[in-house]
Protein backbone atom coordinates (compact mmCIF):
# COMPACT_ATOMS: atom_id res chain seq x y z
CA UNK A 1 0.00 0.00 0.00
CA UNK A 2 1.74 3.68 -1.29
CA UNK A 3 1.48 6.23 1.79
CA UNK A 4 -0.56 8.95 1.72
CA UNK A 5 0.91 12.47 1.45
CA UNK A 6 -0.36 14.96 4.18
CA UNK A 7 2.07 17.47 5.19
CA UNK A 8 2.27 18.66 8.46
CA UNK A 9 2.13 22.80 9.36
CA UNK A 10 3.62 23.83 12.71
CA UNK A 11 2.33 26.91 14.09
CA UNK A 12 5.66 28.02 16.55
CA UNK A 13 4.29 28.53 19.94
CA UNK A 14 1.25 27.32 19.51
CA UNK A 15 -0.41 24.25 20.27
CA UNK A 16 -0.94 21.52 17.38
CA UNK A 17 -3.34 18.84 17.89
CA UNK A 18 -4.81 17.41 15.29
CA UNK A 19 -6.71 14.17 14.43
CA UNK A 20 -5.29 11.74 11.93
CA UNK A 21 -7.41 8.80 10.43
CA UNK A 22 -6.33 5.39 8.66
CA UNK A 23 -8.80 3.94 6.86
CA UNK A 24 -8.26 0.15 5.03
CA UNK A 25 -7.99 0.45 1.35
CA UNK A 26 -11.23 -1.00 0.56
CA UNK A 27 -14.90 0.68 0.50
CA UNK A 28 -18.19 -0.29 2.72
CA UNK A 29 -21.47 0.53 0.77
CA UNK A 30 -24.45 0.73 3.14
CA UNK A 31 -27.89 1.58 1.58
CA UNK A 32 -29.74 4.81 3.52
CA UNK A 33 -33.47 4.28 5.08
CA UNK A 34 -34.33 7.61 6.13
CA UNK A 35 -32.58 11.30 5.62
CA UNK A 36 -33.55 14.57 7.57
CA UNK A 37 -33.17 16.91 9.99
CA UNK A 38 -30.89 20.27 10.96
CA UNK A 39 -28.35 19.37 11.04
CA UNK A 40 -28.96 16.74 8.80
CA UNK A 41 -29.59 13.16 10.01
CA UNK A 42 -28.96 9.87 7.99
CA UNK A 43 -30.56 6.76 9.19
CA UNK A 44 -28.26 3.84 7.76
CA UNK A 45 -26.77 0.54 9.77
CA UNK A 46 -22.97 2.01 9.29
CA UNK A 47 -20.58 0.42 11.49
CA UNK A 48 -18.33 2.80 12.25
CA UNK A 49 -16.89 2.88 15.39
CA UNK A 50 -16.99 6.95 15.64
CA UNK A 51 -16.89 9.90 13.94
CA UNK A 52 -15.56 9.45 10.09
CA UNK A 53 -15.04 10.61 6.88
CA UNK A 54 -17.70 9.31 3.98
CA UNK A 55 -19.09 10.05 0.47
CA UNK A 56 -22.98 9.59 -0.04
CA UNK A 57 -23.97 8.70 -3.65
CA UNK A 58 -27.96 8.36 -5.05
CA UNK A 59 -29.79 10.47 -2.78
CA UNK A 60 -32.54 12.10 -4.97
CA UNK A 61 -34.65 15.41 -3.66
CA UNK A 62 -31.09 16.98 -2.13
CA UNK A 63 -28.25 17.05 -4.68
CA UNK A 64 -25.81 18.72 -2.39
CA UNK A 65 -25.64 16.05 -0.21
CA UNK A 66 -24.36 13.76 -2.71
CA UNK A 67 -20.37 13.45 -3.42
CA UNK A 68 -18.23 11.04 -5.43
CA UNK A 69 -14.99 9.69 -4.24
CA UNK A 70 -13.44 11.86 -6.50
CA UNK A 71 -14.60 14.82 -4.24
CA UNK A 72 -13.83 15.51 -0.73
CA UNK A 73 -15.78 13.28 1.85
CA UNK A 74 -18.32 14.38 4.27
CA UNK A 75 -17.12 14.66 7.99
CA UNK A 76 -20.02 12.50 10.23
CA UNK A 77 -20.91 12.43 13.62
CA UNK A 78 -21.87 8.84 15.03
CA UNK A 79 -24.90 9.63 17.10
CA UNK A 80 -25.82 5.63 17.42
CA UNK A 81 -25.42 2.32 15.61
CA UNK A 82 -27.86 3.51 13.37
CA UNK A 83 -27.62 7.18 13.11
CA UNK A 84 -24.91 9.74 11.65
CA UNK A 85 -25.26 13.27 11.25
CA UNK A 86 -23.91 15.73 9.35
CA UNK A 87 -23.42 19.12 10.79
CA UNK A 88 -22.42 21.03 7.85
CA UNK A 89 -25.68 20.26 5.89
CA UNK A 90 -29.42 20.69 6.85
CA UNK A 91 -32.58 18.94 5.20
CA UNK A 92 -35.18 21.83 5.91
CA UNK A 93 -37.90 22.18 3.46
CA UNK A 94 -36.45 19.21 1.73
CA UNK A 95 -37.54 15.80 1.31
CA UNK A 96 -34.44 13.72 0.35
CA UNK A 97 -34.59 10.07 -0.15
CA UNK A 98 -32.29 6.98 -1.04
CA UNK A 99 -28.48 6.53 -1.81
CA UNK A 100 -26.32 4.90 -0.16
CA UNK A 101 -23.15 5.50 2.27
CA UNK A 102 -19.48 5.04 1.52
CA UNK A 103 -16.61 4.76 3.87
CA UNK A 104 -12.93 2.95 3.99
CA UNK A 105 -13.09 1.02 6.97
CA UNK A 106 -10.38 2.10 10.03
CA UNK A 107 -7.60 0.19 10.33
CA UNK A 108 -8.15 -1.88 13.32
CA UNK A 109 -4.50 -0.49 16.11
CA UNK A 110 -5.47 -2.64 18.45
CA UNK A 111 -2.10 -3.72 20.38
CA UNK A 112 0.08 -1.39 17.99
CA UNK A 113 2.48 0.97 18.26
CA UNK A 114 2.65 4.16 15.75
CA UNK A 115 5.64 6.09 15.24
CA UNK A 116 6.85 9.93 13.50
CA UNK A 117 9.61 10.99 12.99
CA UNK A 118 10.73 14.42 11.29
CA UNK A 119 14.43 14.76 9.74
CA UNK A 120 15.77 17.74 7.29
CA UNK A 121 15.98 15.55 4.62
CA UNK A 122 15.51 11.98 4.35
CA UNK A 123 18.35 9.85 5.95
CA UNK A 124 19.22 13.52 8.31
CA UNK A 125 19.44 13.47 11.86
CA UNK A 126 16.52 13.17 14.11
CA UNK A 127 14.71 16.78 14.51
CA UNK A 128 11.34 15.45 16.45
CA UNK A 129 10.26 12.08 17.07
CA UNK A 130 6.11 11.16 18.11
CA UNK A 131 5.46 8.12 19.24
CA UNK A 132 2.69 6.21 21.31
CA UNK A 133 5.42 5.81 24.03
CA UNK A 134 6.40 9.47 24.63
CA UNK A 135 2.46 10.83 24.22
CA UNK A 136 3.02 12.89 20.62
CA UNK A 137 0.67 10.29 19.28
CA UNK A 138 -2.39 8.82 20.86
CA UNK A 139 -4.65 5.87 19.63
CA UNK A 140 -7.88 7.32 20.58
CA UNK A 141 -10.51 4.98 18.70
CA UNK A 142 -10.17 2.42 15.90
CA UNK A 143 -8.29 4.17 13.10
CA UNK A 144 -7.56 7.12 14.63
CA UNK A 145 -5.01 8.83 16.32
CA UNK A 146 -4.58 11.78 18.10
CA UNK A 147 -1.00 14.03 18.01
CA UNK A 148 -0.19 16.96 20.06
CA UNK A 149 2.86 18.70 20.31
CA UNK A 150 2.36 21.91 23.24
CA UNK A 151 2.96 25.41 22.80
CA UNK A 152 6.11 25.27 24.79
CA UNK A 153 7.22 22.28 22.53
CA UNK A 154 6.82 23.97 19.36
CA UNK A 155 7.76 27.30 20.63
CA UNK A 156 11.60 25.53 21.34
CA UNK A 157 11.65 23.94 17.52
CA UNK A 158 14.94 25.71 16.11
CA UNK A 159 14.52 24.16 12.51
CA UNK A 160 11.65 25.79 9.74
CA UNK A 161 11.67 22.73 7.47
CA UNK A 162 12.01 18.91 7.27
CA UNK A 163 9.94 15.50 6.17
CA UNK A 164 8.10 13.26 8.15
CA UNK A 165 7.04 9.76 7.89
CA UNK A 166 4.07 7.97 9.88
CA UNK A 167 4.14 4.36 10.76
CA UNK A 168 2.39 1.68 12.51
CA UNK A 169 4.19 -1.45 14.37
CA UNK A 170 1.42 -4.11 14.70
CA UNK A 171 1.49 -6.60 17.68
CA UNK A 172 2.67 -9.58 15.25
CA UNK A 173 5.99 -7.23 14.22
CA UNK A 174 4.16 -6.07 11.20
CA UNK A 175 5.27 -2.45 10.21
CA UNK A 176 3.22 -0.52 7.65
CA UNK A 177 3.85 3.43 6.57
CA UNK A 178 0.79 5.11 6.80
CA UNK A 179 1.74 8.14 5.90
CA UNK A 180 4.74 10.88 4.48
CA UNK A 181 5.12 14.66 3.72
CA UNK A 182 6.99 17.85 4.73
CA UNK A 183 6.85 19.83 7.19
CA UNK A 184 6.81 24.09 7.76
CA UNK A 185 7.27 25.59 10.89
CA UNK A 186 6.00 29.18 10.74
CA UNK A 187 8.43 31.01 12.85
CA UNK A 188 6.47 32.57 16.05
CA UNK A 189 6.37 36.63 15.86
CA UNK A 190 4.70 37.19 19.00
CA UNK A 191 6.45 35.63 22.14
Amino acid sequence: MQPAKLDLHIVQGATLRDTLRLMQPRLEYRPITAIGGSPLHLTVDHGLPGNWLAWVEGVTGMQGLNRSQRERPHRVTVIDESTLEINALSAFGLTPSGGQLIYKPPVDLTGAKARMQIRPQIGGPVLLELTTENGGLEITAPGTLGRTLSAEQTAALTWTEGVYDLEVEYADGTVQRYLQGAVTVSREVTA
